[in-house]
């Protein structure tokens, strides 16, 4: 079904880098050529957070930096002297996730107490509110989060200013344990910590990328955990435990990446 997501999607997809300036607006401007900005500039060394398509403050000081260091006027502005200028230098820049992988491992491992946002989609509230009173037991700060609207979850996570972000959906077929992924860019925290929670369920395969706007949106690293739903208080728990020991072991220096 083609609805407002999905036409939004679409209309993103249209972008290629070149085929419009680039700039800094409210609302701001987001394309699959914002995204792949995003990740040159990664690449490069210069920060402008997840390359997650949406031209925001970070992007715009990432861009200015950029220029500034390349000797053009830094006007966070992507025309035509910018992009010749990243097509210059771009062979030298690898095909990594760039700098911010530097960043998401450091943010990590400064923070000494985790602030964790745990978000519950339809009928998980059970699960959800079982996981937070387990982390909080571990000595997390934890933000429970309950709507069926991802943009709910985006908000709350990130005034939260959450160090990481665990959301629990119903699994319309088999498990899923997702993180940020697109074609040039993968979130290296996110990828860890869901391969984390897939091994803990004893399903590995079960960990994969994607696109879902809470994994997109969101500051900080974030999963969503797709899991078979079961009405019995029960089954609840055993899935919140394992997610919890999942996020603990994950947060041990053995499993977090360095």
């Amino acid at each position: 079904m083609c609805d407002e997501a999905t036409w939004q999607t679409l209309i993103e997809s249209t972008w290629a880098l070149g085929s419009r300036l680039l700039y800094l607006t409210s609302p701001h401007l987001r394309g699959d050529d914002v995204e792949q900005l995003q990740v040159r500039l990664a690449r490069l060394g210069f920060n402008c957070g997840k390359a997650d398509g949406i031209f925001g403050a970070l992007t715009a000081q990432g861009l200015a930096d950029f220029q500034q260091n390349y000797g053009l006027q830094p006007d966070g502005i992507c025309g035509v002297e910018t992009l010749r200028a990243l097509e210059r230098i771009g062979g030298q820049s690898g095909d990594g996730p760039g700098v911010v992988a530097v960043r998401e491992a450091e943010t990590s491992r400064a923070s000494t107490t985790l602030r964790v946002a745990v978000g519950a989609f339809d009928v998980m509230a059970p699960v959800a509110q079982r996981l937070t009173r387990q982390l909080r037991t571990r000595g997390y700060l934890v933000v429970l989060i309950e709507s069926d609207d991802p943009q709910r979850h985006t908000v709350a996570a990130n005034s939260f200013a959450a160090d990481l972000y665990v959301g629990v959906t119903r699994a319309t077929d088999s498990e899923r344990i997702a993180f940020y992924e697109t074609e040039g860019f993968v979130s290296p925290t996110g990828a860890h910590l869901a391969t984390a929670i897939a091994s803990a369920f004893d399903t590995p395969g079960a960990a994969q990328g994607a696109r879902h706007p809470v994994l997109r949106e969101t500051r900080m690293p974030a999963v969503l955990c797709a899991l078979r739903f079961s009405p019995t208080p029960q089954n609840a728990v055993h899935s919140a435990s394992v997610v919890a020991d999942a996020i603990v072991r994950w947060e041990s220096a053995d499993v977090r990446p360095h």
